[in-house]
């Protein structure tokens, strides 16, 4: 990964020896576990715990072997200064039995970063949506002018999709924490489900109920597409500040700090581009569900064509997800919000919004709802045809004028009537708030 989008937190966890310290402490534990239960002489295990090993040296021994593993027990071998010891290192083990439980760990670490920062934001989101609960703004379907909706409310659905996506990050560390100590193809053939036990259960993982000679791929996968969906969710937001950041709609801005340049051309552009890079980053990672599902078809008990990819798409996905969660981090504490501008739209949109609630009024008075609809679609077009307001339109009908009266009109033709439930979706929604 470029460091370009790499966190401090994803750069510590995935730096080049990290992976090697995971497998070490796979190995150890093990060691430790066979030590007390008499399985290897107990003094080989402490041998074993206090050994090290040499990233440079793994790499000059995987030159030689062509398997990394064996170059990284190589190399801890040979920094086992107890000859015996060096017997019992990997003990009864496959490659795998240290490769998927330590990817278990690392990439339970990776998410809990993920999820620590994906809360941080929903609490920013929220107060944000609290202070906005009442900014009546247009609401747009298809791009066109729809009805009004506040800002707050807007806000408030990021907040309930960001929630899903905790929980659903949550689920996904569940499902990958598991690993496996069962031997070459998960007989336990040279050890014991006990050995497995105590393992998983000091490194705070569960045993894979059916191991083959990994961890089925299957609970990758769901992981990979999990993520999928949180960047596809940051994505919605990204592409809903880009498009209120329009220069036509200008209601919301993305942070421009004080010396940054929008365009080398045109010095006066200020381009959304932390949202615009947020969806290019979304859209290559939704491209890593096409490999994580294509792993977990493998040959019989296991084959090689996972391994490759996965030294790619674990690492990426979890860097790319914190990195645009830390930009919508910051892009949400220094979001500019063009009140201003919110109420100019409304005015713009003439009052036609106003349509919905009088083909209701009209259905009350007993219409039928084809006839008022015909009536209220063709008074909104002559309004815009005219450049009229759509109650100024309305109030002068004759036919209108047979059902409601102008009393009628001021009470239910109004911004504060149609948004008069918001409070009610807040309610529900933050109920430990006011």
């Amino acid at each position: 990964m470029i460091e370009r989008y790499l966190t401090k937190e994803m750069a510590d966890l995935w730096k080049e020896e990290k992976r090697f310290e995971y497998w070490f402490l796979v190995e150890k534990t093990v060691a430790e576990v066979q030590g007390e239960m008499g399985i290897i002489p107990k003094e080989c295990a402490e041998e074993i715990k206090k050994a090290s090993f040499s990233l440079s040296e793994i790499k000059e021994l995987e030159k030689e072997t062509g398997h990394d593993v064996i170059a990284f027990l190589k190399s801890i071998e040979n920094h086992l200064r107890d000859e015996r010891a060096k017997s019992y290192l990997h003990y009864g083990l496959t490659s795998y039995d240290i490769v998927d439980t330590a990817w278990a760990l690392q990439l339970r670490d990776g998410l809990d970063i993920v999820i620590n920062s994906l809360k941080k934001l929903k609490e920013i989101v929220k107060n944000l949506a609290l202070k906005y609960k009442d900014l009546a703004m247009m609401g747009r379907t298809h791009g066109i002018f729809a009805e009004p909706i506040t800002f707050g409310l807007k806000l408030l659905s990021f907040y309930c999709e960001m929630d899903r996506n905790i929980n659903r990050l949550e689920r996904a560390r569940e499902e990958i924490s598991y690993g496996k100590i069962s031997g070459a193809v998960g007989t336990y053939s040279t050890l014991s489900p006990e050995v497995e036990k105590e393992v998983l259960r000091r490194l705070n993982l569960k045993v894979e109920p059916v191991s083959t000679q990994i961890v089925p791929r299957d609970r990758y996968a769901y992981l990979v597409s999990v993520c999928a969906i949180v960047a596809s969710s940051f994505e919605r937001i990204a592409t809903e500040i880009r498009n209120l950041q329009r220069s036509e709609i200008d209601e919301v801005n993305e942070p421009f700090l004080e010396r940054q340049k929008g365009s080398s051309a045109m010095p006066h552009k200020r381009n959304p581009i932390l949202c615009e890079r947020i969806v290019s980053l979304a859209r290559y990672i939704r491209s890593l569900i096409f490999p994580a599902l294509e792993n977990i078809s493998l040959w019989h008990e296991r084959d090689l064509t996972n391994s490759a990819n996965e030294r790619i798409v674990f690492p990426n996905v979890l860097i790319l997800l914190h990195y645009i969660t830390e930009r919508m981090i910051f892009i949400f504490n220094n979001l500019k919000v063009n009140e201003e501008k919110m109420k100019e739209n409304l005015w713009k949109a003439k009052d036609l919004y106003f349509s919905s609630i009088l083909l209701i009024l009209l259905m009350k008075k007993g219409l039928k709802r084809s006839v008022a609809y015909d009536l209220v679609q063709k008074l909104s077009f002559l309004a815009m045809e005219k450049d009229k307001s759509f109650l100024e339109v309305i109030k002068e009908d004759e036919e209108i004028k047979r059902y409601l009266n102008e009393e009628e009109l001021k009470e239910f033709l109004d911004v504060k009537y149609l948004l008069r439930n918001v409070e009610e979706i807040f309610r529900r929604v933050i109920k430990e708030e006011r």
